[in-house]
């Protein structure tokens, strides 16, 4: 169940509309890093918490619920950067000439297919993807996904607010950079208090593994390598149940395939 109040979560204003600004929104909320992902994700990784860990479908769900209230702001930040907006634009959101030749035009269908609002969609137009969603139904799992999640979106953020000049959407962009600090934070308490950290799931058991593999870099040059002494290759392994070691990868023959009927009729004949 949900409840909706009629007030935004945190104030937007914009000074000096930009519809370019507007098309760059765009990415943080239909784009891979942004607030639909993480609405969704927490909201369908809530959907498979047991009752007897309800804490966390509580700490997801009231997750979630924040990430709609985020996708809300930038939605009106979007319109208000589209609607009286001035008719001569300055060139480009940064004094950049890559930034500058990405920018040379805004997202048209903002205008012809939502009326100057926001769209479900990236900042090249592209929908929404269900595929953005990780939810596995292992919560340690998850809460990897969410923390990668929270750093990646926490960098589109960091990015928009250098691109901008305007006081009001550089103060909005430092709530939600300062939302996704918190939610890092959070979700690596979680993991702590699982007491699960890698590898995941730890319900498989591990003397069911490959041994003599388990901790072991693998070199893919082809040509040998000494061992660099890495945190990687060296010492004891993070999850403190192994030691990491160095070598390459063990070969397994060349592939010892039987022809199939659509390979032989595939061949050309000896008077071709």
């Amino acid at each position: 169940m949900f409840y909706h109040d009629n007030e935004l979560q945190y104030d937007v204003e914009v000074e000096e509309p930009n519809p370019y600004f507007a098309k760059m929104l765009q990415q943080a909320i239909g784009g891979a890093e942004g607030e639909m992902r993480v609405a969704l994700q927490y909201m369908f990784q809530a959907f498979a918490v047991p009752a007897s860990k309800q804490k966390y479908r509580t700490l997801l769900m009231e997750t979630a619920a924040e990430e709609l209230g985020h996708i809300e702001m930038l939605a009106t930040a979007v319109a208000k950067n589209l609607q009286g907006a001035p008719e001569e634009m300055r060139e480009a959101a940064r004094d950049d000439a890559v930034i500058d030749a990405m920018m040379s035009g805004g997202q048209p269908r903002q205008a012809l297919s939502a009326g100057l609002h926001a769209m479900p969609v990236d900042s090249n137009g592209v929908p929404f993807s269900g595929n953005y969603v990780v939810a596995s139904g292992n919560l340690a799992a998850d809460m990897y996904a969410n923390v990668m999640a929270e750093s990646t979106g926490r960098l589109l953020a960091t990015r928009l607010y250098e691109f901008t000049d305007d006081p009001g959407m550089k103060d909005m962009l430092a709530y939600l950079i300062a939302r996704d600090t918190m939610h890092q934070n959070q979700w690596h308490a979680a993991l702590e208090e699982l007491g699960e950290t890698v590898p995941v799931p730890a319900s498989f058991p591990q003397e069911k593994e490959n041994q003599e593999h388990d901790y072991e870099f693998m070199s893919t040059f082809r040509e040998e390598h000494e061992d660099p002494g890495e945190a990687w290759t060296d010492g004891p392994s993070f999850d403190g149940k192994g030691e990491f070691s160095f070598g390459t990868q063990p070969g397994g023959g060349t592939p010892d395939l039987q022809e199939t009927i659509e390979e032989m009729y595939n061949e050309a004949s000896d008077g071709q």
